[in-house]
C-alpha cells in the first residue's frame, strides 16, 4: 500500500514538474511575442504623390483619372464633400476633400482643397476660404503588396487613435464584463458548455475577448476540447501579464472582418477602408455598429453580398448601444434610417491595378531584401509611376491596337528625360492580366534604333567626321569570317550615291550606315552602346550595324536616355524611397549621374535625330505631334518585318514602343507604320515641354547649302546653319545660288538654326 502510495506521489510530483515547465515556457512564449506584436505586415507599394502646384501643367481628365484610381468618390456638389476621399468636378476646377497621409517626409492631415485648370495649367489652388496655397500633396494611389503566405492585411492602430465609441461597442456587444473578469467568464463558459451538451456539438463559444484573442492569435481555429482547454491557458497568461487596454487593442488589429480575393481583412483599420474607404476615427456609429456586428460572422453579414441581413445585424448592435448609454435614442434612430454607406467594392487587393510596374517593383526589390521580409515587415515603397502617365501609356497602346491583328503585342516604357525615373510599363495589351512583361522581358533585334550608336562613333571623331562628311550610299560586299560575304539592301532597294553623313541617318539608309560603320571598326560602335548603356554581347557581327543586337524595351530607353541627357549616364529608377512601418526611412535611391559621352557629339546627334522626325523616316508623328515640340527619334524595324520599334524624347519625357508578336513571326509592320504610332498617341495625352538642347560651348554654326552639304557663305539665301565641333568646320567649298522670286522657305531643315541674312 505505501508503495502504492508513493509511486502516486512520485507520479503526482512528476505531472506537477512537467505541469510547472510547461507553463513557464508558455508563459515566455506567450510573452514574448505578444510584447512584439509580430504581424506578419505586406509590403506596400505606392506610386508617386502628386505634387500640385500653380503654373504646373494637368490634363483635367488624367487628374480625374488619378481620382479613380486613389478610389475617390465623385459628388455633384461641393457641399457634399463631407469625408475625405471625395471629389467634385465642374468644368476643369476641382473641388478635393484630400485623405490624410504620412509621405514618410512629411505627414499631412485631411483638409478640402480647389484646384482651378485653365487650358491644360493650373492656375490656382485654394483653400473653402478662398486663400491661395502654394501647393498640394495627394496620397499616392496604391499599386499592390507583397503578402504573407496566410494573405493577412492590416492596418495597425492604437487604442488611443481610435473612436471611444468603437472600443465600448465593442466591449459592450462581444464581452460585457471584459474589464471585471480575468480573462475567463465562468457564468458564459458555464452557459456554452450547457448548451453544447444538449446539442451535442460545440457550437457554442462562450468566449471572452481575451479567449478570442488568445485563439486567433496563438491557436488554430479548430473546434475541439483540447483547444479550449489552451485557450483558456493562454487567456490566464494574456491577463496575468498585459493590461486590460494592451489586449483590446491586439484584438483590434487582429480580429478577422472578411475576405478580398485570396486577402483576408484583420483588424478594424484595414476593414474601415474598406468597406467605407474611410480612416477608422472617421467613422460614425452607424458604421461602428455594422463592422461590430459583423464580429458574430464577417462573411453571413457580409454588407456588399447581403446588405439586409447586414443591415439588420446593425441595427440590432445600435439598438444594444442604446441601451448601454452608448448612444442617445436619437442618435440611434438616425443611424438606423441611414443605409450602410458600403463604397462598391474595389478591385482585390492582392491584384495590382498597373501589375507590369509592380512586376518591375518587385524584381529591383528582391536584389536587396529577402522575399520573406517583404511579405511580413511591412515595408511602404514609394515608386516613379505616374498614373496619369500610364493611363496615357494605357489608351495609347489601346487605340493603335483596336481592330488589328489579335495576336499583335507591344511593350511600351516611359521615363523622366530629366531623372530617367519609369514613369510607366506597359508590359502587354492586356493591361490589367499581368503575366509575361514584354517591356521588360521581351528581347529583339532593335533594328535601325542602332544607327544612332554608328553615328555617334563618327562624330566623336572630328577630325574624320562631321554631319556634312559625304558618305557612299553605293554598292557594298563585305566580307563575313566565314568568307561568306554579305550585300546590304537599303529598304527602298535604291542607292542614293554621294551624300552627307546627316542625310544617311535622317533616311535610314542601310548600306552608307554599315559602310560608315566598317570604316569605324565594330568594336568601337560596340565601345559606344556599351558607354550609352547596353554593350551587345559577343562576337561582334557586321549585322550589327543594322541592329541584330537584341535588347529590351527597357534597355533601349536607356540606351536614349544617355542621349536624351546629353551624354550623362542616368541608371533607371523606379523606386524612390522605402520606410518602415514606423516612418524611418529605411533607403532612399538617390540620383546618380555620370557622363559617358562627350556632350558635343551628343548634341549633334541629337540634332540629327530631330532631322529624322522633322524630315525623315520619323515625319509621320506631325499627325499627333507638332513640330515645335522638336521630339527626336528613331524607327527601327527588324528583318522580315517581325518587330516594329520607336525611340524618343521630348523635353520632358522618353519613351520606347516595341510593336510584334510573341510567336516572332511577321508582324507586318514597319517602325513608322507600328511603334511610331503609338509612340504619338501615347505622347500627345501627356503634357510635354518642347526639346531645345543645350548647346555645348564646343560647338559652332556653319552655313550649308541644304542640297549638297557643302560649307556656303552665311549671308547666302539658301543656307542654313549646321553645328560642328570647334575646329572641325571645312573650309568653304558651296556655290550661293539664289533662287530667284523665291523667298528662304526653310523646305529642307526646319529643326536647323537659320542663319540670318
Amino acid at each position: 500500500m505505501r508503495k502504492t502510495i508513493l509511486i502516486l506521489m512520485l507520479g503526482l510530483a512528476g505531472a506537477a514538474i512537467v505541469f510547472f515547465v510547461c507553463a513557464f515556457r508558455a508563459d515566455t512564449q506567450v510573452r514574448e511575442r505578444f510584447q512584439g506584436r509580430v504581424w506578419e505586415l505586406p509590403a506596400k507599394v505606392y506610386a508617386r504623390p502628386l505634387q500640385l502646384y500653380p503654373g504646373m501643367a494637368l490634363v483635367p481628365d488624367l487628374f480625374e483619372e488619378e481620382l479613380k484610381f486613389l478610389g475617390y468618390r465623385r459628388e455633384t456638389f461641393a457641399k457634399d464633400l463631407k469625408d475625405p476621399g471625395r471629389y467634385c468636378r465642374t468644368g476643369d476646377t476641382f473641388d478635393l476633400f484630400c485623405r490624410a497621409f504620412d509621405f514618410g517626409d512629411e505627414a499631412r492631415p485631411a483638409r478640402r482643397t480647389r484646384i482651378i485648370i485653365q487650358k491644360g495649367q493650373v492656375t490656382a489652388l485654394t483653400l473653402p476660404d478662398g486663400r491661395e496655397r502654394e501647393d498640394e500633396r495627394l496620397d499616392p494611389v496604391f499599386l499592390g503588396g507583397f503578402y504573407p503566405g496566410s494573405m493577412e492585411d492590416r492596418v495597425l492602430v492604437t487604442l488611443a487613435g481610435i473612436p471611444d465609441l468603437l472600443g465600448k461597442t465593442i466591449v459592450a456587444v462581444e464581452d460585457r464584463n471584459f474589464y471585471a473578469h480575468h480573462g475567463i467568464d465562468l457564468k458564459s463558459i458555464f452557459r456554452a458548455i450547457f448548451v453544447d451538451l444538449k446539442t451535442r456539438s460545440f457550437s457554442q463559444g462562450g468566449s471572452t475577448l481575451t479567449q478570442q484573442l488568445a485563439k486567433n492569435f496563438f491557436l488554430s481555429r479548430e473546434k475541439s476540447l483540447i483547444r479550449k482547454i489552451n485557450e483558456l491557458f493562454v487567456a490566464g497568461i494574456l491577463e496575468r501579464r498585459f493590461t486590460k487596454d494592451e489586449i483590446l487593442e491586439a484584438y483590434l488589429n487582429e480580429v478577422y472582418l472578411g475576405q478580398d480575393g485570396n486577402r483576408a481583412i484583420h483588424g478594424f483599420g484595414l476593414a474601415a477602408d474598406f468597406y467605407f474607404g474611410k480612416s477608422l476615427d472617421r467613422l460614425g456609429p452607424g458604421e461602428i455598429a455594422l463592422l461590430v456586428g459583423m464580429l458574430k460572422g464577417p462573411s453571413f453579414y457580409n454588407p456588399r453580398q447581403s446588405p439586409d441581413r447586414a443591415k439588420a445585424r446593425r441595427n440590432l448592435v445600435l439598438e444594444l448601444m442604446k441601451e448601454q448609454d452608448l448612444i442617445s435614442p436619437a442618435l440611434m434612430e438616425k443611424a438606423r434610417s441611414a443605409p450602410l454607406n458600403v463604397v462598391p467594392k474595389p478591385a482585390p487587393g492582392h491584384h495590382s491595378p498597373f501589375s507590369y510596374y509592380l512586376d518591375l517593383i518587385k524584381r529591383q526589390l528582391l536584389k536587396e531584401y529577402r522575399e520573406a521580409d517583404l511579405r511580413t515587415m511591412g515595408l511602404r515603397i514609394f515608386t516613379a509611376l505616374d498614373p496619369q502617365v500610364q493611363v496615357a501609356a494605357e489608351q495609347g497602346t489601346a487605340g493603335f491596337m483596336k481592330n488589328r491583328d489579335k495576336n499583335l503585342e507591344a511593350g511600351v516604357v516611359v521615363t523622366s528625360r530629366t531623372s530617367n525615373e519609369i514613369q510607366a510599363v506597359v508590359g502587354g495589351k492586356a493591361f490589367r492580366a499581368g503575366g509575361f512583361n514584354r517591356a521588360l522581358d521581351v528581347r529583339r533585334p532593335i533594328g535601325s534604333l542602332v544607327k544612332p550608336a554608328v553615328y555617334l562613333t563618327a562624330l566623336a571623331q572630328p577630325d574624320r567626321y562631321t554631319v556634312v562628311t559625304p558618305v557612299s550610299d553605293g554598292p557594298l560586299t563585305v566580307k563575313l569570317a566565314d568568307n561568306r560575304t554579305w550585300q546590304p539592301k537599303n529598304y527602298d532597294r535604291q542607292y542614293h550615291g554621294t551624300i552627307p553623313l546627316y542625310q544617311a541617318l535622317v533616311h535610314s539608309f542601310n548600306v552608307s550606315t554599315v559602310r560608315l560603320g566598317m570604316d569605324l571598326g565594330l568594336v568601337r560602335v560596340a565601345d559606344t552602346l556599351g558607354k550609352l548603356g547596353q554593350a551587345p554581347e559577343k562576337p561582334y557581327l557586321p549585322s550589327m550595324l543594322l541592329g541584330s543586337v537584341d535588347m529590351s524595351p527597357i534597355q533601349v530607353a536607356q540606351v536614349y536616355h544617355t542621349l536624351a541627357s546629353g551624354g550623362f549616364y542616368t541608371p533607371a529608377r523606379a523606386i524612390l524611397a522605402v520606410y518602415t512601418p514606423e516612418g524611418s526611412p529605411l533607403r532612399r535611391y538617390p540620383l546618380t549621374v555620370t557622363q559617358t559621352v562627350d556632350p558635343a557629339p551628343v548634341f549633334l546627334m541629337n540634332k540629327l535625330l530631330q532631322a529624322v522626325v522633322a524630315r525623315g523616316t520619323g515625319k509621320n508623328l506631325e499627325q499627333w505631334l507638332a513640330p515645335g515640340m522638336g521630339i527626336a527619334g528613331k524607327t527601327g524595324t527588324s528583318s522580315d518585318l517581325r518587330d516594329s520599334w520607336f525611340a524618343g524624347f521630348s523635353g520632358s519625357r522618353l519613351a520606347v514602343v516595341w510593336i510584334g508578336r510573341d510567336d516572332n513571326t511577321s508582324c507586318g509592320l514597319t517602325g513608322a507604320t507600328g511603334a511610331l504610332q503609338v509612340f504619338g498617341r501615347v505622347m500627345s495625352r501627356i503634357p510635354n515641354i518642347p526639346l531645345n538642347p543645350a548647346v555645348p560651348e564646343s560647338i559652332e554654326w556653319g552655313a550649308v547649302t541644304p542640297d549638297t552639304g557643302q560649307l556656303t557663305r552665311d549671308d547666302c539665301p539658301t543656307a542654313y546653319a549646321m553645328p560642328f565641333i570647334k575646329g572641325s568646320k571645312p573650309p568653304e567649298t558651296g556655290s550661293c545660288r539664289a533662287v530667284p522670286g523665291k523667298p528662304n522657305s526653310g523646305h529642307f531643315f526646319d529643326w536647323l538654326k537659320k542663319v540670318f541674312r
